[in-house]
Protein backbone atom coordinates (compact mmCIF):
# COMPACT_ATOMS: atom_id res chain seq x y z
CA UNK A 1 0.00 0.00 0.00
CA UNK A 2 0.80 3.63 -0.72
CA UNK A 3 -0.08 5.26 2.77
CA UNK A 4 2.25 4.53 6.18
CA UNK A 5 1.81 6.07 9.34
CA UNK A 6 5.25 7.32 9.84
CA UNK A 7 4.03 10.46 10.68
CA UNK A 8 6.12 14.30 10.51
CA UNK A 9 6.36 15.74 13.65
CA UNK A 10 4.64 19.06 13.19
CA UNK A 11 0.82 19.01 13.32
CA UNK A 12 -2.12 21.78 13.48
CA UNK A 13 -4.78 21.41 16.06
CA UNK A 14 -7.73 23.38 16.45
CA UNK A 15 -10.46 22.92 18.90
CA UNK A 16 -14.10 25.21 18.41
CA UNK A 17 -14.94 26.52 21.57
CA UNK A 18 -18.28 27.68 20.74
CA UNK A 19 -17.42 30.80 19.13
CA UNK A 20 -14.28 30.12 17.51
CA UNK A 21 -11.45 28.01 16.79
CA UNK A 22 -8.46 27.68 19.27
CA UNK A 23 -5.63 26.89 17.08
CA UNK A 24 -1.66 25.41 17.76
CA UNK A 25 0.70 23.73 16.04
CA UNK A 26 1.89 20.88 17.89
CA UNK A 27 5.60 19.57 17.81
CA UNK A 28 6.17 16.21 18.87
CA UNK A 29 8.87 14.47 19.87
CA UNK A 30 11.38 14.06 16.62
CA UNK A 31 15.02 13.57 15.54
CA UNK A 32 16.09 14.80 12.32
CA UNK A 33 14.79 13.29 9.11
CA UNK A 34 18.29 11.79 8.32
CA UNK A 35 18.34 9.92 11.94
CA UNK A 36 15.25 8.53 12.02
CA UNK A 37 15.28 6.76 8.50
CA UNK A 38 18.26 4.86 10.09
CA UNK A 39 17.04 4.14 13.47
CA UNK A 40 16.20 0.40 14.70
CA UNK A 41 12.96 -0.43 13.84
CA UNK A 42 11.44 -1.02 17.12
CA UNK A 43 13.40 2.19 18.31
CA UNK A 44 11.32 4.05 15.61
CA UNK A 45 8.03 2.90 15.46
CA UNK A 46 8.07 3.71 19.85
CA UNK A 47 9.05 7.30 18.42
CA UNK A 48 6.20 7.08 15.79
CA UNK A 49 3.76 5.52 18.18
CA UNK A 50 3.96 8.87 20.54
CA UNK A 51 2.88 11.07 17.50
CA UNK A 52 0.14 9.47 17.01
CA UNK A 53 -1.23 9.96 20.82
CA UNK A 54 -2.89 12.59 21.87
CA UNK A 55 -3.97 12.44 25.80
CA UNK A 56 -6.76 15.26 25.52
CA UNK A 57 -8.28 13.09 22.69
CA UNK A 58 -11.26 11.56 24.02
CA UNK A 59 -11.41 7.84 23.29
CA UNK A 60 -15.02 7.54 24.02
CA UNK A 61 -17.05 10.38 20.93
CA UNK A 62 -19.22 10.80 18.46
CA UNK A 63 -16.60 10.22 15.81
CA UNK A 64 -14.97 6.89 17.38
CA UNK A 65 -18.83 5.07 18.68
CA UNK A 66 -20.90 6.40 15.58
CA UNK A 67 -18.57 7.05 12.56
CA UNK A 68 -19.35 10.98 12.98
CA UNK A 69 -16.31 12.60 11.43
CA UNK A 70 -15.12 13.80 8.30
CA UNK A 71 -11.76 13.98 6.66
CA UNK A 72 -9.94 15.25 2.95
CA UNK A 73 -6.37 14.11 1.62
CA UNK A 74 -4.60 16.22 -0.28
CA UNK A 75 -0.28 16.12 -1.36
CA UNK A 76 2.37 18.27 -1.16
CA UNK A 77 4.33 17.81 -4.17
CA UNK A 78 8.37 18.23 -4.48
CA UNK A 79 9.38 19.76 -7.72
CA UNK A 80 11.75 19.47 -10.46
CA UNK A 81 13.02 22.88 -9.77
CA UNK A 82 13.32 22.66 -5.60
CA UNK A 83 10.75 23.30 -3.26
CA UNK A 84 7.27 21.85 -2.15
CA UNK A 85 4.09 22.68 -3.64
CA UNK A 86 0.40 21.34 -2.45
CA UNK A 87 -2.21 20.50 -5.56
CA UNK A 88 -5.82 22.68 -4.89
CA UNK A 89 -5.45 22.63 -1.27
CA UNK A 90 -8.12 25.65 -1.83
CA UNK A 91 -10.74 23.21 -3.31
CA UNK A 92 -9.63 20.54 -0.10
CA UNK A 93 -10.45 22.97 2.21
CA UNK A 94 -13.97 23.92 0.49
CA UNK A 95 -15.12 20.36 0.55
CA UNK A 96 -13.95 19.61 4.26
CA UNK A 97 -16.37 22.86 5.02
CA UNK A 98 -19.37 21.73 3.60
CA UNK A 99 -18.62 17.71 4.48
CA UNK A 100 -18.28 19.35 8.28
CA UNK A 101 -21.72 21.22 7.45
CA UNK A 102 -23.08 18.11 6.10
CA UNK A 103 -22.71 16.28 9.31
CA UNK A 104 -24.36 19.33 11.43
CA UNK A 105 -21.45 20.37 13.17
CA UNK A 106 -20.09 23.99 13.26
CA UNK A 107 -17.33 23.90 10.26
CA UNK A 108 -14.05 25.47 9.99
CA UNK A 109 -13.27 28.45 8.17
CA UNK A 110 -11.73 27.09 4.53
CA UNK A 111 -8.84 29.84 4.91
CA UNK A 112 -8.10 29.08 8.59
CA UNK A 113 -7.33 25.66 7.17
CA UNK A 114 -5.80 26.12 4.61
CA UNK A 115 -3.56 28.41 6.27
CA UNK A 116 -2.94 26.15 9.13
CA UNK A 117 -1.74 23.52 6.29
CA UNK A 118 0.44 25.48 4.33
CA UNK A 119 2.03 26.77 7.98
CA UNK A 120 2.17 23.20 8.58
CA UNK A 121 4.08 21.49 5.82
CA UNK A 122 6.47 24.63 5.86
CA UNK A 123 6.93 23.84 9.94
CA UNK A 124 7.79 20.07 8.88
CA UNK A 125 9.89 21.06 6.07
CA UNK A 126 12.29 23.70 7.70
CA UNK A 127 12.72 20.94 9.92
CA UNK A 128 14.13 18.79 7.14
CA UNK A 129 10.82 16.78 6.97
CA UNK A 130 10.13 16.54 3.26
CA UNK A 131 10.12 14.34 0.45
CA UNK A 132 13.29 14.52 -1.76
CA UNK A 133 12.48 15.18 -5.72
CA UNK A 134 13.96 11.97 -7.31
CA UNK A 135 15.06 12.53 -11.17
CA UNK A 136 14.23 9.02 -11.72
CA UNK A 137 10.45 9.51 -11.25
CA UNK A 138 11.16 11.17 -14.76
CA UNK A 139 11.48 7.99 -16.58
CA UNK A 140 7.87 6.43 -15.81
CA UNK A 141 6.30 10.09 -16.42
CA UNK A 142 6.27 9.91 -12.33
CA UNK A 143 3.75 6.64 -11.84
CA UNK A 144 6.70 5.67 -9.17
CA UNK A 145 6.92 9.44 -7.59
CA UNK A 146 6.31 10.03 -3.80
CA UNK A 147 5.10 12.99 -1.68
CA UNK A 148 3.98 14.54 1.37
CA UNK A 149 0.21 13.06 2.06
CA UNK A 150 -1.54 15.26 4.21
CA UNK A 151 -4.79 14.16 6.07
CA UNK A 152 -7.16 16.98 7.57
CA UNK A 153 -10.03 15.44 9.99
CA UNK A 154 -12.36 16.28 12.45
CA UNK A 155 -12.28 14.36 16.27
CA UNK A 156 -15.64 14.80 18.13
CA UNK A 157 -16.12 15.70 22.26
CA UNK A 158 -16.35 13.19 24.48
CA UNK A 159 -19.89 11.32 23.76
CA UNK A 160 -21.50 7.90 24.34
CA UNK A 161 -25.26 8.48 23.17
CA UNK A 162 -26.69 8.79 19.78
CA UNK A 163 -25.52 13.07 19.00
CA UNK A 164 -24.12 15.65 16.91
CA UNK A 165 -20.72 17.28 17.53
CA UNK A 166 -21.05 20.62 18.72
CA UNK A 167 -17.21 20.92 19.57
CA UNK A 168 -15.10 18.95 17.05
CA UNK A 169 -11.53 19.42 16.84
CA UNK A 170 -10.06 19.49 13.47
CA UNK A 171 -6.76 17.74 13.38
CA UNK A 172 -3.95 17.76 10.30
CA UNK A 173 -1.21 15.63 10.00
CA UNK A 174 1.26 14.21 7.05
CA UNK A 175 2.69 11.15 5.87
CA UNK A 176 5.18 9.98 3.15
CA UNK A 177 3.05 8.33 0.48
CA UNK A 178 4.24 6.18 -3.09
CA UNK A 179 2.21 4.81 -5.70
CA UNK A 180 -1.18 4.04 -4.83
CA UNK A 181 -1.76 1.13 -6.75
CA UNK A 182 1.09 -1.22 -7.86
CA UNK A 183 3.37 0.01 -10.94
CA UNK A 184 3.02 -1.96 -13.90
CA UNK A 185 0.40 -3.99 -12.22
CA UNK A 186 -2.53 -5.72 -14.37
CA UNK A 187 -5.24 -3.53 -12.86
CA UNK A 188 -8.15 -5.17 -13.27
CA UNK A 189 -11.45 -4.33 -11.59
CA UNK A 190 -14.94 -6.11 -10.50
CA UNK A 191 -18.28 -4.56 -9.94
CA UNK A 192 -19.47 -5.37 -6.44
CA UNK A 193 -23.19 -5.56 -5.22
CA UNK A 194 -22.55 -3.81 -1.93
CA UNK A 195 -24.20 -0.59 -1.78
CA UNK A 196 -21.81 2.09 -1.13
CA UNK A 197 -23.93 5.13 -0.82
CA UNK A 198 -28.26 5.88 -1.59
CA UNK A 199 -29.98 8.72 -2.09
CA UNK A 200 -30.89 10.98 0.25
CA UNK A 201 -27.97 9.53 2.50
CA UNK A 202 -24.27 10.86 3.39
CA UNK A 203 -22.54 9.42 -0.28
CA UNK A 204 -21.59 13.18 -1.49
CA UNK A 205 -20.13 13.68 2.20
CA UNK A 206 -16.45 13.04 3.00
CA UNK A 207 -17.19 11.17 6.17
CA UNK A 208 -15.64 8.66 7.86
CA UNK A 209 -18.68 5.94 7.88
CA UNK A 210 -18.97 5.93 4.02
CA UNK A 211 -15.37 4.43 3.40
CA UNK A 212 -16.74 0.93 5.58
CA UNK A 213 -18.20 -0.84 2.59
CA UNK A 214 -15.99 0.55 0.29
CA UNK A 215 -12.92 -1.41 2.36
CA UNK A 216 -14.90 -4.38 2.27
CA UNK A 217 -15.77 -4.29 -1.27
CA UNK A 218 -12.37 -3.93 -2.48
CA UNK A 219 -10.79 -6.57 -0.01
CA UNK A 220 -12.80 -8.93 -1.41
CA UNK A 221 -11.92 -8.01 -4.92
CA UNK A 222 -8.63 -8.15 -4.27
CA UNK A 223 -8.84 -11.63 -2.57
CA UNK A 224 -10.69 -12.64 -5.82
CA UNK A 225 -7.81 -11.13 -8.04
CA UNK A 226 -9.25 -7.79 -8.94
CA UNK A 227 -7.02 -4.73 -8.29
CA UNK A 228 -10.28 -2.50 -7.88
CA UNK A 229 -13.80 -3.01 -6.71
CA UNK A 230 -16.27 -0.56 -8.89
CA UNK A 231 -20.03 0.39 -7.50
CA UNK A 232 -23.60 0.32 -9.07
CA UNK A 233 -26.03 2.44 -8.46
CA UNK A 234 -28.36 1.06 -5.22
CA UNK A 235 -31.60 1.61 -7.48
CA UNK A 236 -31.11 -0.36 -10.37
CA UNK A 237 -27.50 -1.61 -9.46
CA UNK A 238 -27.32 -1.07 -13.36
CA UNK A 239 -25.02 2.28 -13.30
CA UNK A 240 -21.69 2.80 -12.32
CA UNK A 241 -20.92 5.41 -9.45
CA UNK A 242 -17.08 4.90 -8.44
CA UNK A 243 -14.51 2.77 -7.19
CA UNK A 244 -13.69 2.02 -3.79
CA UNK A 245 -12.55 5.47 -2.83
CA UNK A 246 -11.65 6.88 -6.44
CA UNK A 247 -13.99 8.63 -9.19
CA UNK A 248 -14.82 6.25 -12.76
CA UNK A 249 -13.76 7.75 -16.25
CA UNK A 250 -15.01 5.83 -19.61
CA UNK A 251 -13.73 7.15 -23.13
CA UNK A 252 -15.93 5.99 -25.43
CA UNK A 253 -15.18 4.67 -28.61
CA UNK A 254 -16.40 8.17 -30.42
CA UNK A 255 -13.50 10.04 -28.21
CA UNK A 256 -16.22 11.39 -25.39
CA UNK A 257 -14.98 11.06 -21.89
CA UNK A 258 -18.07 10.38 -19.66
CA UNK A 259 -17.71 9.80 -15.85
CA UNK A 260 -20.74 9.50 -13.78
CA UNK A 261 -22.71 12.88 -12.91
CA UNK A 262 -22.64 14.24 -9.85
CA UNK A 263 -25.28 13.89 -7.41
CA UNK A 264 -25.76 12.99 -3.44
CA UNK A 265 -24.10 9.66 -4.02
CA UNK A 266 -21.15 10.60 -5.72
CA UNK A 267 -18.01 12.22 -4.02
CA UNK A 268 -17.26 15.51 -5.73
CA UNK A 269 -13.39 14.49 -6.45
CA UNK A 270 -11.03 17.48 -6.80
CA UNK A 271 -8.79 15.43 -9.11
CA UNK A 272 -11.69 14.15 -11.48
CA UNK A 273 -12.80 18.42 -11.43
CA UNK A 274 -8.96 18.40 -12.66
CA UNK A 275 -9.13 15.71 -15.03
CA UNK A 276 -12.32 17.13 -16.75
CA UNK A 277 -10.82 20.84 -17.09
CA UNK A 278 -7.68 18.83 -18.67
CA UNK A 279 -10.09 16.97 -21.16
CA UNK A 280 -12.02 20.01 -22.35
CA UNK A 281 -8.60 22.03 -22.96
CA UNK A 282 -7.74 19.44 -25.23
CA UNK A 283 -10.53 19.10 -26.72
CA UNK A 284 -12.05 16.34 -25.73
CA UNK A 285 -15.61 16.19 -25.50
CA UNK A 286 -16.78 15.53 -21.47
CA UNK A 287 -20.03 14.64 -20.84
CA UNK A 288 -20.96 13.86 -16.97
CA UNK A 289 -24.11 11.59 -16.94
CA UNK A 290 -25.28 8.22 -16.31
CA UNK A 291 -22.93 5.60 -17.14
CA UNK A 292 -24.78 2.04 -17.48
CA UNK A 293 -22.19 -1.27 -17.24
CA UNK A 294 -24.07 -2.17 -20.38
CA UNK A 295 -22.88 1.07 -22.08
CA UNK A 296 -19.41 0.59 -20.89
CA UNK A 297 -19.03 -3.12 -22.25
CA UNK A 298 -20.56 -1.96 -25.72
CA UNK A 299 -18.51 1.18 -26.42
CA UNK A 300 -15.51 1.91 -23.97
CA UNK A 301 -12.61 2.33 -25.20
CA UNK A 302 -10.47 3.19 -22.28
CA UNK A 303 -11.18 3.41 -19.05
CA UNK A 304 -9.71 4.72 -15.86
CA UNK A 305 -10.26 5.96 -11.91
CA UNK A 306 -8.98 9.31 -10.74
CA UNK A 307 -8.98 10.19 -6.96
CA UNK A 308 -5.90 12.16 -4.52
CA UNK A 309 -3.97 8.77 -3.77
CA UNK A 310 -5.11 6.87 -6.94
CA UNK A 311 -4.23 9.95 -9.03
CA UNK A 312 -5.15 8.48 -12.45
CA UNK A 313 -4.96 4.83 -12.91
CA UNK A 314 -5.85 3.01 -15.77
CA UNK A 315 -8.19 0.02 -15.68
CA UNK A 316 -7.27 -2.60 -18.00
CA UNK A 317 -10.19 -4.50 -17.87
CA UNK A 318 -14.03 -4.83 -16.07
CA UNK A 319 -15.77 -7.55 -14.81
CA UNK A 320 -19.62 -7.77 -14.10
CA UNK A 321 -21.21 -10.68 -13.59
CA UNK A 322 -19.07 -13.02 -14.79
CA UNK A 323 -18.16 -11.05 -17.80
CA UNK A 324 -14.89 -9.68 -18.82
CA UNK A 325 -14.63 -6.36 -20.76
CA UNK A 326 -10.84 -6.30 -21.90
CA UNK A 327 -9.62 -2.02 -22.54
CA UNK A 328 -6.22 -2.96 -23.17
CA UNK A 329 -4.10 -5.97 -21.86
CA UNK A 330 -1.28 -3.78 -20.38
CA UNK A 331 -0.09 -0.23 -20.11
CA UNK A 332 -2.47 3.09 -20.50
CA UNK A 333 -4.81 4.28 -23.67
CA UNK A 334 -3.15 6.99 -25.25
CA UNK A 335 -6.14 9.51 -23.99
CA UNK A 336 -5.55 8.25 -20.57
CA UNK A 337 -2.07 8.58 -20.91
CA UNK A 338 -1.57 11.39 -22.00
CA UNK A 339 -4.06 13.28 -19.30
CA UNK A 340 -1.93 11.31 -16.80
CA UNK A 341 1.21 13.02 -18.14
CA UNK A 342 0.34 16.56 -18.17
CA UNK A 343 -1.74 16.00 -14.17
CA UNK A 344 1.43 14.33 -12.94
CA UNK A 345 3.96 16.92 -14.71
CA UNK A 346 2.06 19.94 -13.50
CA UNK A 347 2.08 18.69 -9.74
CA UNK A 348 6.07 17.41 -9.98
CA UNK A 349 6.84 20.95 -11.56
CA UNK A 350 8.01 19.55 -14.92
CA UNK A 351 5.07 20.93 -16.80
CA UNK A 352 3.75 24.54 -16.47
CA UNK A 353 0.58 25.08 -13.83
CA UNK A 354 -1.63 27.34 -16.05
CA UNK A 355 -4.54 26.90 -13.93
CA UNK A 356 -2.54 28.08 -10.54
CA UNK A 357 -3.44 24.61 -9.29
CA UNK A 358 -0.18 24.74 -7.52
CA UNK A 359 -0.11 26.22 -3.53
CA UNK A 360 3.58 27.42 -2.47
CA UNK A 361 4.55 27.04 1.25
Amino acid sequence: MAFTLEMFPHIYKSKFNGQTWDETFVEKEHKSYEEEKAMEESEKEALLLGRNNFSDLPLVNYTTQYGMGCFEGLKAFPQKNGGIKLFRPDENVKRMKKSMEGLMMPPVEEDRLLQGILKMVKLNADSGFAIPYDAAWEKDDYLSGHALYVRPFSYAEPGIGVNLSYFPWVIVVATPVGSYFEVGGTNDAVTTDMVRATKNGTGWIKCDSNYVIPTLAKKKAIADGFMEAIFLDAEEHRYIEEGSSCNFFCLMKDGTLVTPELGDTILPGITRKSILQLAQDRGIKTEERKLSVEEVFADGAECFVSGTAAGLTPINSLTHLGQKKVFSESGTGKVSEALLVELKGIQYGAIEDRYDWMWSV
